[in-house]
């Protein structure tokens, strides 16, 4: 097979740093592995581990292909749905190039009509969600989508799943949800032990590696590093620095344009309550319990996202987290044409109004023209507090 058949024909135009993306997908494939594309932290990375598949995360965290994703989708729409699509659309990522099947979920309208689309491009499995979690009926639903997505990956790559090996894919991931836990933990002592841009891009990088243990060790080994490195003295973030919880949208692709304007202005983020942050890692799955898969599926559906409705407990959460991690503010990231975290933020800014707690909502994308607006309001905001 040549290489033109296992790389995309483009693959010359990219960057280095690209180039060695495709190739180490491309190798991990040759040497018998196999990567399943996800998009949401209601996807059930138990059950893709225990099948042998390297989760990988998908979201487009940036502006570089929206335009070609705009041929086919609305400009009025997510950009981290747009930029997801426009990554498949021209085979610019390793991830979604090599993937061996997407799965996909009913969250946002957005999404699970952009999966219609992906699906003429890639191998997508959508797990219908449901949409309320207070419903008696919810848990069972969500149960079965697990049952059918572990008997879909059986019949169609031939293997078997057993309760053994989802137990221990649920003792790994429980292991890396500590990991994230326990080094956002750090940014409860004053001042904090870490700036928060420095955990939010090695988390992020933890998305694209096909391996959870070492992502788990790396995180681990960091935590003791800078718990050490803190007790000698070493101070990287100022006591006066004003802490800042952040939620919302997922922040992946506006780290440089919110995250670190956060932290160039006289803040720290403390707290990252978003799809990838303190909110969805604190549930764990119960390991001792017989029906392992159902243990798995009702830990998923504990998740606080803004497309439950009704959805009191994520609002309640957040208020308690600000608590916790002594934020002097909250910062919402509202991505642009995202209906569910845009509306419910009126809710969060009331709740938080309630407690006594500086809220501001910045509604962006991924695009470079409001760099200079959301400097100016960062400030601003940082500066009352």
């Amino acid at each position: 097979m040549t290489r033109s058949q296992l790389l995309p024909s483009n693959f010359d135009e990219f960057l280095d740093a690209r180039k060695e993306g495709f190739i180490a997908a491309k190798e991990f494939k040759e040497n018998g592995g196999r990567i399943a594309g996800c998009l949401c932290s209601y996807t059930p990375l138990e059950v893709l581990d225990a099948a042998g598949f390297a989760a990988i995360g998908l979201c487009g965290i940036d502006n570089e292909t929206i335009p070609d994703a705009e041929a086919d989708l609305p400009k009025n729409l997510c950009p981290l749905i747009k930029g997801t699509y426009g990554y498949a659309l021209t085979q610019k990522c390793p991830y979604t190039y090599f993937a061996d099947i997407i799965i996909g979920e009913t969250t946002c309208d957005g999404k699970k009509k952009m999966y219609e689309l992906l699906a003429d491009l890639k191998d997508v499995h959508v797990m219908q969600l449901p949409q309320a979690q207070n419903r008696s009926y919810a848990k069972e639903i969500w149960r079965e989508e697990l049952r059918i997505l572990k008997q879909t990956l059986e019949e169609k790559f031939q293997l078997t799943i057993t309760d053994e090996q989802l137990r221990e894919a649920a003792e790994k991931r429980n292991r890396y949800r500590q990991a994230v836990t326990s080094m956002y933990a750090l940014q409860k002592n004053v001042p904090p032990v870490l700036k928060g841009t420095e955990i939010m891009v090695k988390l992020l990088k933890g998305t694209f590696h096909f391996e959870i243990d070492k992502v788990s060790t790396g995180i681990e080994q960091r935590v003791i590093e800078a718990q050490k490195a803190y007790a000698q003295g070493e101070r990287p973030v100022h006591q006066d620095e004003k802490r800042i919880l952040l939620t919302g949208c997922p922040a992946g692709g506006v780290i440089g344009k919110v995250a670190t304007t956060i932290e160039d202005s006289g803040g720290v983020i403390v707290c990252l309550d978003d799809c990838s942050g303190v909110r969805t890692m604190k549930q764990m799955v119960d390991t001792e319990t017989d029906a392992i898969l159902n243990a798995i599926a009702d830990r998923y559906l504990r998740i606080h996202c803004s497309v439950m409705s009704p959805n009191e407990d994520r609002i309640e959460n957040t208020m308690e987290m600000a608590k916790e991690y002594q934020a002097d503010g909250i910062i919402e990231i509202v991505l642009s044409a995202c209906h569910t975290f845009n509306i419910e933020s009126e809710r969060v800014r009331r709740r938080a109004q309630e407690m006594g707690i500086p809220y501001m909502q910045l509604e962006t994308d991924y695009s470079t023209t409001d760099v200079g607006q959301i400097q100016t309001r960062i400030a601003a905001f940082i500066e009352m507090l």
